[in-house]
């Protein structure tokens, strides 16, 4: 895994060389009153939720900023693509941008993103189990094996945190990866003792008799902020005002997901497959306004202390 970040990275690398971070378009686009379009790498899940609402609402259309949204699995590929400037900005979890950080990307965080509600039992992510699992807590997943989407990043050092606060063993969790929607069926037919699943899976779950047995996110540390919007570097130095814009949007956009929930999820329905059935039971992640910074330091701390990077990551260069 470790070999493939690497792999990933390296090409980024290479792509900022070769693509200049974007810099022709986005200085064109800033000639007299018309729209700059910008092209923002995102994941089809309930977190990128407001951007969509906010294009909707055009609380970037009112910035004369015109919003192409591309689908990409993960940020393995969006990182590539904002260094590239084939994306003007990204969507990702804050862990791997402190990876990245780590590792000399230059990237920095512009907007916020989604955040555990903080309420342990009600929060979009959480870790199930079969209803007559002998696991209680989150100490008892010491020595059990948990499915994580992916190794190495923000869900097996939320889920070890939780097992630590609540007395267990983290070294002893056997993460296996697993894709959120095979999730399910692996926890009910014995493939795995528990899973960290998210929204809609974690209701899919629920519905099979799954038990919600720790909230990680929301156990691990205070109002994590679990993913931001960046962009590159070279883009904030050639274009801040464009820049500036999106974030503004962003933060707008945010602030009308939190107020309008039935709005935001009946936006859920133009870009996912989630059934309408399931889509008023969801829970929602929280949508805050502005980014927590001690809950990202936290994510860096528990990165170090969990051996994903060998130095601890500057989480100030991360953002403007």
């Amino acid at each position: 895994m470790r070999r493939k970040l690497a792999v990933v990275l390296a090409a980024a690398m290479l792509l900022t060389a070769c693509g200049g971070g974007g810099d022709g378009e986005s200085t064109d686009s800033r000639a007299g009153d018309q729209a700059r379009k910008i092209t923002v790498g995102v994941i089809p899940i309930l977190d990128v939720a407001p951007i969509y609402l906010g294009v909707q609402k055009g609380f970037f259309a009112e910035r004369k900023l015109e919003v192409k949204l591309e689908l990409a699995q993960g940020g393995a590929a969006i990182v590539p693509a904002v260094l590239s400037g084939q994306f003007q900005f990204g969507f990702s979890n804050n862990t791997s941008l402190l990876l990245a950080q780590t590792r000399g990307l230059p990237l920095k965080i512009v907007a916020p993103g989604p955040s555990s509600t903080g309420v342990p039992g009600k929060d979009f992510a959480g870790v199930v189990v079969p209803e007559n699992s002998p696991i209680k807590s989150s100490a008892d997943l010491s020595g059990k094996s948990v499915a994580i989407n992916t190794l190495n990043n923000i869900s097996d050092t939320v889920v070890r945190e939780a097992v630590r606060k609540a007395g267990g063993d983290p070294k002893t969790v056997k993460f296996v990866e697993l894709p959120f929607p095979d999730m399910p069926a692996a926890v009910m037919n014995g493939r795995v003792d528990a899973a960290f699943i998210v929204e809609p899976f974690l209701t899919i779950a629920r519905n099979q008799k799954g038990r919600d047995i720790s909230s990680a996110y929301a156990e691990a540390t205070p109002n994590l902020s679990v993913a931001t919007y960046f962009t590159s570097e070279a883009l904030l130095k050639s274009d801040p005002d464009l820049a500036r814009a999106f974030t503004d949007a962003m933060v707008e956009s945010q602030a009308y997901a939190s107020s309008h929930p039935d709005e935001t999820r009946q936006v859920l329905s133009t870009y996912t497959s989630i059934g309408a059935e399931i889509i008023p039971t969801l829970t929602l992640p929280s949508f805050p306004a502005e980014i927590n910074r001690q809950s990202v330091q936290a994510l860096a701390d528990l990165a170090l202390r969990d051996g994903l990077v060998t130095k601890a990551p500057q989480v100030d260069a991360l953002f403007q």
